[in-house]
């Protein structure tokens, strides 16, 4: 084995596994059998102050290349963030393939943690927050997802396949739309072929037997994908990002203006990759998303 891959794992094994302090879980799939069988998926609550607590609400998706999830950059510290302007974070802790199918690229368990299982996992938080959406004073009408990385190509399969339920089959009734009421892909995965695609996401995503299967690539490439229904999209990135090339963003944003989707994209010079919600990470100018984030949700009349 690798020794550097070695090191790098365990480095993730102890920063993705930190993580705020939470204080409500609900289990997607409890009670449902026969769906996933190597742990469990959860949506953490975040609900506002009552002081500014607003009727919008926000499902956080970390992102970690699908294999696994950074719990505190882009999970608890993006809450803090939403909280502050009053709106409700939930953030969803979805299936990821895992550190050791990224050792080794040996799945188990029927194949292991692979497409559509992450998908589904978001249109099932999608569906609790509406059916449970009097229950915290939201508006059904303004349940949003907000992804990082591998969770930005997460986010916007939810939007581009909103009309296809992927909970089918599972003994689960989706009785709410699956459509998110606008999404916020941040330096996303988009593609999943040609020069930009992020290969470890992909082979995460696809699992190793599907990864040069074409078709598969296709389908999973948002790019290609834009529905005439599409919600309206807030997207971010930086031209010096070192992980997921820029142009993936690049082409999210072409594709959109021809489907003629309501959105806005923010293209930094500088600011890297991975900086969340962060005050100290990235750059000054890409800390400005937040800022514009927010604006663009009272311009769009979500906030």
């Amino acid at each position: 084995m690798n020794r550097l891959r070695l090191v790098f794992a365990v480095l993730l094994l102890f920063c993705v596994t930190r993580s705020g302090a939470q204080q409500q879980y609900v289990k997607l799939w409890d009670g449902v059998k026969g769906v996933y069988s190597s742990g469990k998926v959860d949506l953490a609550l975040f609900p506002a102050p009552d002081s500014i607590r607003t009727d919008v609400s926000v499902i956080v998706c970390p992102g970690g290349s699908y294999f696994w999830l950074d719990r505190e950059n882009e999970g608890s510290d993006v809450v803090k963030w939403l909280n502050s302007q009053g709106i409700n974070a939930f953030v969803l802790y979805y299936r990821v393939a895992g550190v050791p199918a990224f050792l080794t690229g040996f799945r188990v368990f029927g194949g292991g943690v692979r497409f559509p299982y992450a998908l589904a996992d978001a249109q099932m938080a999608l569906n609790w927050v509406r059916q449970h959406a009097r229950e915290y004073g939201l508006s059904k009408e303004k349940v949003g997802m907000m992804g990082f990385s591998a969770g930005g190509h997460l986010v916007m399969s939810a939007a581009c396949f909103s009309q296809t339920d992927f909970t089918a089959g599972t003994g689960v009734e989706c009785t709410e739309s699956l459509r998110p009421s606008f999404v916020a892909p941040i330096y996303p995965v988009v593609t999943m072929h040609g020069e930009y695609v992020h290969k470890r996401s992909r082979r995460a995503l696809l699992a190793e037997d599907r990864c040069a299967d074409e078709a598969m690539r296709d389908s999973l490439s948002l790019e290609r994908h834009i529905p005439a229904e599409c919600p309206p999209v807030f997207l971010v990135n930086c031209e010096d990002d070192p992980t997921v090339d820029y142009h993936n963003s690049v082409i999210l944003d072409e594709a959109l203006s021809e489907s003629g989707v309501e959105h806005k994209y923010l293209k930094y010079p500088t600011g890297g990759h991975g900086f969340g919600a962060s005050d100290i990470k990235g750059t000054p100018e890409c800390r400005e998303w937040k800022n514009e984030f927010v604006k663009w949700l009272k311009e769009t009349e979500f906030l």
